[in-house]
């Protein structure tokens, strides 16, 4: 295992009497590739800074390799940042551009050259030496940002949204190159970004925020597979979050029947909340299901069609490569291995039920053959 790069002890940041980050504890590996993932406001962005010297946080130290940093500008960081707005210098060429921080540095000339040669090569730029930054593609001006942040060889480089002004097939593309300059230079990476999928295909470790706080550390598969509470599930894909009793270990109570799972350690008849995977549900034939209900939303989505189904006025989100029309009554059964097990939390009740969804879907048809929704009949009445 690398050794501890970067450390955050305890760290916490108020903005005119706000609170935005608390007790924010966090290590980052040498060569490793952490996103920090979460809504906007979660206060992932503020941490970013933090660690690159542009904030210094309220509380808590900064360490760099085992040095406290807190109180170091900067620019005697070994660590570069690129922003969203690639802040590109118009009047230099892309050569010009990527030398920049090099000629601050007032290195020889033959070395200079050769580095930048060696950085455009990296992103794929070669031959672009002499281009306007004006003439460039977003993904390619985004490269040039890559090259000119790497050439001063950082042993950290922040990314704050790097990918956002891309549109999505760019994105993807970009995303795959990144991962491979970070291995092919072997330098930290700290990235940050409100793209679930993005940070599950990139990322070494994911550190989940919300309010300010972190909700959840862990590999991608472990985030996924293994959220720690209902917005950790919510966020990170859909997730299917229903009211459980654990009675004993590996046995778990809700819709009214009990389930084998792989659980355990939580007190006997212990309020849970048991969460679902919408592509783990098997649909079956009506009569022979553990859970019984009603189409009401059908999405086709290219590989799997994605079903809305209302049990008993719950609304799950059920994803198949098998067609169910609209309307039609459905069972389907749950594996032992699809059901996990978390505690409550202050985030319990408040997702996991599709009924907004199916709510939303049901207007858009009204609209659609020029029925005025029932919730605006209503609201118009009580004005």
């Amino acid at each position: 295992m690398e050794k501890e790069l970067i450390r955050l002890a305890d760290i916490a940041m108020q903005f005119d009497g706000e609170e935005v980050l608390r007790s924010i504890n966090l290590t980052v590996r040498d060569k490793e590739f952490v996103t920090l993932l979460g809504p906007s406001g979660c206060g992932k962005t503020t941490t970013l800074r933090i660690i690159g010297g542009f904030e210094t946080p309220t509380s808590g130290e900064v360490y760099f390799d085992g040095e406290c940093i807190t109180n170091l500008p900067p620019y005697k960081r070994k660590v570069n940042t690129i922003f969203q707005r690639y802040a590109l210098f118009p009047h230099l060429n892309v050569f010009e551009n990527v030398a920049f921080g090099l000629r601050i540095q007032k290195l020889p000339e033959e070395e200079i050259r050769s580095r930048v040669l060696e950085m455009l090569a990296l992103v794929n730029l070669k031959g672009y030496e002499r281009r306007s930054t004006d003439a460039l593609s977003g993904g390619q001006q985004q490269r040039v940002a890559i090259a000119r942040a790497l050439v001063c060889r950082p042993r950290l480089l922040l990314l704050d949204e790097p990918l956002g002004a891309l549109d999505l097939r760019l994105r993807k593309d970009m995303q795959a190159e990144l991962k491979r300059i970070q291995q092919q230079l072997g330098i930290t990476f700290v990235y940050v970004t409100h793209d679930q999928e993005e940070a599950l295909a990139m990322s070494d470790t994911v550190v989940v925020m919300d309010k300010g706080r972190i909700q959840q550390i862990g590999t991608p598969e472990d985030i996924y597979n293994e959220p720690q509470n209902a917005f950790v599930a919510d966020f990170i894909g859909e997730s299917n979050i229903i009211d459980g009793i654990m009675h004993e270990d590996r046995l778990v109570e809700f819709c009214g029947r009990k389930f084998a799972c792989l659980d355990g350690g939580f007190e006997k008849r212990e309020n849970v909340d048991v969460v679902i995977r919408p592509e783990d549900i098997d649909i079956i034939p009506y009569q022979n299901g553990h859970i019984k209900g009603t189409v009401t939303s059908v999405t086709f989505k290219g590989v799997h069609y994605e079903f809305i189904i209302d049990v008993d006025g719950f609304k799950w989100m059920v994803q198949s490569t098998d067609y169910r029309e609209l309307g039609s009554e459905v069972a389907f059964i749950i594996e032992p291995d699809a059901i996990h097990i978390m505690k409550k939390s202050e985030y319990s009740g408040m997702f996991g039920d599709y009924s907004t969804y199916s709510e939303a879907y049901d207007r858009d048809i009204r609209e659609f053959d020029g029925e005025e929704p029932q919730e605006e009949k209503q609201y118009e009445a009580e004005e």
